[in-house]
């Protein structure tokens, strides 16, 4: 059983506990086959997906209302045009100016997430050529700074290149 198995068996254990003790702790004039149908409104499950960084969710939420306002401009647009306003033609031209707009925030959304995803850790298999190579660099850097460590430790015991005491 994984962590996030014994997680929700343990919330789900948690909640029915306390759904006991709600019944328990209830009036004492009611008799005890209605105290066993109050419960509480609702239990809490765990999310199910992990929730969006705070930078991509404000890129989504930018985008959802820079749609919606696109949608709202190009509804008003349609009714213009059909009911022959003066208004319609500024109305389409901010609509199309508008879907330009909301192309470029789905598009904001997009980008910001690859580049979280980029800067905070891109999930990587063990076996992945670019993990081995980093951790090869970092094997010759330190082997490079304890070789690097040793010869000053020489010098500073004053021996000219000898490793033991006379």
């Amino acid at each position: 059983m994984g962590t996030a198995e014994r997680r929700r068996t343990s919330e789900a254990g948690e909640a029915h506990a306390t759904a006991h003790r709600f019944i328990e702790a209830s009036d004492r004039d009611i008799p005890a086959g209605e105290a066993a149908v109050h419960r509480p409104l609702w239990v809490e499950e765990p999310a199910r997906r992990r929730r969006l960084p705070d930078p991509v969710r404000r890129a989504a939420v930018r985008a959802v209302l820079l749609i919606a306002l696109t949608l709202l401009q190009a509804m008003v647009a349609f009714l213009c045009t059909m009911a022959g306003s003066w208004l319609a033609f500024p109305m389409v031209i901010s609509s199309v100016v508008s879907t330009i707009v909301a192309t470029w925030g789905a598009l904001d959304v997009w980008v910001t997430r690859q580049v979280w995803s980029q800067r905070h850790g891109v999930v990587s298999m063990p076996s992945s050529t670019a993990r081995a190579l980093r951790r090869e660099r970092r094997r010759s850097r330190r082997q490079a700074r304890a070789a690097e460590r040793a010869q000053e430790r020489i010098r500073r015991r004053g021996g000219a290149g000898q490793l033991s005491h006379p």
